[in-house]
């Protein structure tokens, strides 16, 4: 904890801050480096190794001295590979044609021929935890992420901070030599820690990326990202039509690779691709789109026994697969209203062509890396999604945030809102955030149960992966069906090079590596598996899997029926849970539940669980719930009171005042020109987000509801020159109605009623910016101006929350 230097922007409401010195103090004897005169061993159990002696003679007198340089040490293989690791996101088992889906993915199916395919392979069926345990080799909840960043809470299991007691598999390897990189989703730095300001110390470079360019929170526009390179916010292009975020991170890793081979080419590489491709929202262009229309006409129930028997006659599922069924609280595509079902289809069109999309940019930057002479010995883990694919868009959503927000609607409503944007050509543009219907995510998860948010299901955590290593890998058309684990890629990389997991790395000694190396399985499809155990947790619906038994719960929490969930979490009790039990060597998809057959061998796996949650942090189940309970409890600034100026801009919503989810005061200093224009301050975007703007000397105040409702209010025109603007607003409760009142100089000028508000977050990664709205524009009105700079001078703008 740091001593507080906010007086110019803030008085903190929270308790007492430590003293500089104590504070100092705690985190030097944190870091427990070895004693003067001592030095760490060199044999790699603590990093950062050793510096090397000089090799020279030093005297008095400069003519009697030698100078030496001492020879560059070598820690790693001969021929040491350059890795490759990309992680595409929220799309499951059953969506890739490479593993009998309907969805062309030719940059897989090229890197499976070469090399070689995995069905066992699983996740935490959620983004952060995934991308925690990836990068440390330890499960997610042992390292603070056993939710995603946005919704962390104060357990230790749930805090969102990847500890440095967990160093990751790049600060590892930067050690020992290779160059590092990371590019597109990060997902692992608290939501409120992301601002110009800092601190920086849980930023990709502060992991071990020499290099980051890409996005800090879990999702981002494609057209108007919110982007990051190294420690610096940046701006993609405001003009440019063929801009779209998946090719721009394609374009910089590429560039980075020539950096890397003009300069220093003779140390290998590690390349963190994580595009954010295919979260939400699914932004594309038409034309790729365009290339799936009328594929999905015939429903989501007709696309699973499609996808079922291509898998079974490729050989993706062993032949005694069976096909799940749908639960009974997902709609039946035959449910599904005619009027409704063109809307239906674009949203899964949509969908398709961006993962086609996402594919290519994968294809470019290999094919860039075979131009460049690094293919050859470069190794790729391909990882096809960190969890399976995603219902949060309900029944079909134009807003994806809507269910995060657990906002009422009706698909009746989003397409009347649709309509006035645009109709279904808008889907996949920037004026929407647009989801398609969880039973769409239910059938890209063939043949399993579940979707993502789902920790007992394969649906939620069964991904495809497919490694290609030319030379060292041999092709054999045999598909690995051993279980592994997202924890186990970072020490298959250590068995690789030859590297012991540190027992102590930048003074802090390092947690237990929980991953075991798949490598024996690169050269023998039938390598007897090294993974016994693995424990998933997400949302209280959880799971063990032991020696060939998955003991699991769906949980209180059903990701495709927010509201409903809600009623459920009041009366959960995780310790009167009904386990199902499964046999998965001989029921590939969890197709039979043995609860009742087996009652000891259940036993056995729920005592063994509740040993592993309590060793791992887990407790208390289902944490990751807590704010869907308490949302006041959301994480956020300690700060109840600002001052910003014209040049404030990118503060991250989650470390935002809450201008649009809390009672609050916004004072405006302004010197207005004659008709001004312009934005004075915005936060949010498309999707949702409130902005207030001058509109040819007029001032708006504009309330976008997440798109389906919008409530706005105009003052007359206010004359040029210096005023002072009011805006007073009342929001009794979380997602209650807003009460809006705008003075000038003293006098009331509009006044406006939000029937209901935005309780938790507007976006994920959208900022407060004031002069101007940067990112996607929360007003369609402006949106062709965007960022629509405010063209007089503001002086200052205090904002006060008065709870």
């Amino acid at each position: 904890m740091s001593p507080s230097r906010g007086l110019r922007f803030g008085s903190a409401a929270g308790g007492p801050l430590l003293p500089l010195t104590l504070s100092l103090a705690l985190s030097l004897s944190a870091l427990a480096l070895p004693a003067h005169g001592q030095s760490a061993p060199a044999d790699g159990s603590v990093l950062p190794f050793p510096a090397e002696p000089m090799k020279g003679v030093a005297k008095p007198r400069l003519q009697d001295s030698t100078m030496q340089w001492p020879a560059a040490p070598s820690r790693l293989p001969d021929s040491a590979p350059n890795i490759l690791i990309v992680l595409l996101d929220d799309v499951g088992f059953g969506v890739s044609e490479t593993f009998g889906g309907e969805v062309r993915t030719p940059t897989m199916s090229k890197l499976a021929a070469e090399g070689i395919s995995f069905t066992g392979f699983n996740t935490t069926s959620i983004c952060s935890p995934t991308r925690a345990s990836l990068l440390t080799g330890r499960n997610h909840t042992r390292v603070g992420s056993g939710t995603i960043a946005e919704r962390a809470v104060a357990f230790d299991g749930y805090t969102g901070v990847i500890p440095k007691t967990a160093a990751t598999v790049a600060e590892v390897l930067k050690n020992y030599g290779y160059h590092t990189s990371a590019f597109g989703k990060w997902h692992n730095t608290p939501a409120i820690e992301t601002t110009a300001i800092g601190p920086k110390d849980r930023w990709p470079n502060a992991y071990g990326f020499e290099h980051f360019y890409g996005f800090l929170g879990g999702e981002t526009s494609q057209w108007e990202p919110r982007l990051t390179e190294n420690f610096d916010a940046v701006e993609p292009p405001h003009d440019d039509p063929k801009y779209h975020l998946t090719e721009d991170l394609a374009d910089k890793a590429l560039t980075w690779l020539d950096n890397y081979r003009a300069f220093d080419p003779q140390k290998p590489f590690l390349m963190y691709w994580a595009p954010g491709g295919v979260h939400g929202p699914h932004h594309v262009f038409p034309e790729w789109a365009d290339k799936y229309k009328g594929k999905f006409d015939s429903g989501w129930d007709a696309y699973r026994e499609r996808t079922f028997k291509r898998q079974l006659e490729m050989g993706i599922i062993p032949p005694d697969t069976k096909l799940t069924e749908r639960d009974p609280t997902m709609a039946s595509w035959d449910s599904i209203p005619e009027a409704q079902r063109p809307f239906q289809e674009r949203l899964m069109e949509v969908f398709a062509g961006f993962v086609e999309h996402t594919d290519a940019q994968v294809g470019r930057l290999i094919d860039g890396m075979e131009q460049r002479g690094l293919r050859d010995n470069t190794l790729i883990f391909y990882i096809f999604g960190d969890n399976g694919s995603s219902a949060e868009g309900q029944q079909g959503s134009i807003s994806e945030l809507l269910a995060q927000n657990n906002i009422a609607n009706t698909v009746e409503q989003q397409i009347q809102a649709l309509d006035r944007i645009g109709g279904l050509d808008a889907l996949g543009t920037g004026k929407t955030d647009n989801m398609y219907h969880a039973g769409w995510a239910w059938a890209g998860g063939t043949p399993f149960k579940g979707t993502k948010l789902m920790g007992a299901y394969f649906g939620g955590t069964r991904n495809p992966m497919v490694v290609s290593w030319p030379g060292h890998i041999k092709p054999d058309g045999k598909v690995r069906r051993q279980f592994q684990h997202v924890v186990d890629i970072a020490p298959t990389i250590y068995d690789i090079l030859k590297i012991k997991p540190p027992q102590m790395v930048n003074g802090y000694e390092q947690l237990p590596i929980d991953g075991t190396s798949l490598a024996s399985t690169f050269a023998d499809a039938d390598a007897p598996s090294q993974k016994k155990e693995q424990f998933f947790d997400n949302n209280g619906s959880r799971g063990i899997y032991l020696d060939g038994w998955f003991a699991g719960v769906p949980g209180p929490f059903i990701p495709w029926d927010t509201p409903g969930s809600a009623k459920r979490l009041a009366t959960w009790d995780s310790a009167k849970d009904e386990w199902e039990l499964y046999n998965v060597r001989n029921d590939f998809s969890q197709a039979s539940d043995l609860a009742a057959k087996n009652p000891d061998q259940l036993e056995k796996l729920k005592k063994r669980f509740l040993e592993l949650a309590e060793e791992n942090k887990d407790f208390p189940i289902g944490a990751g719930n807590w704010l869907r309970l308490h949302p006041q409890d959301r994480i956020k600034s300690s700060y109840d009171k600002w001052t910003f100026s014209q040049n404030t801009r990118r503060m991250p919503e989650f470390a935002a005042p809450g201008v649009g989810r809390e009672s609050n005061n916004v004072t405006i200093d302004v010197d207005f020109s004659e008709n001004a224009s312009g934005v004075l301050y915005a936060v949010g975007g498309a999707g949702g987000g409130l902005s207030v703007y001058m509109d040819d000397g007029h001032l708006v105040y504009e309330y976008n509801m997440m798109i389906i409702e919008n409530y706005q209010a105009r003052t007359d025109k206010i004359p040029a020159g210096k005023h002072r603007i009011q805006i007073s607003t009342s929001i009794p409760k979380p997602a209650g109605p807003a009460e809006v009142v705008i003075a000038i100089d003293g006098k009331e000028a509009a006044r406006t009623t939000v029937a209901r508000t935005v309780p938790a977050a507007f976006t994920a990664t959208e900022s407060f910016d004031v002069g101007v709205d940067l990112g996607s524009p929360v007003s369609q009105t402006y949106a062709d101006k965007r960022p629509f700079a405010f063209n007089g001078k503001i002086d200052e703008v205090h904002v006060e929350l008065t709870h």
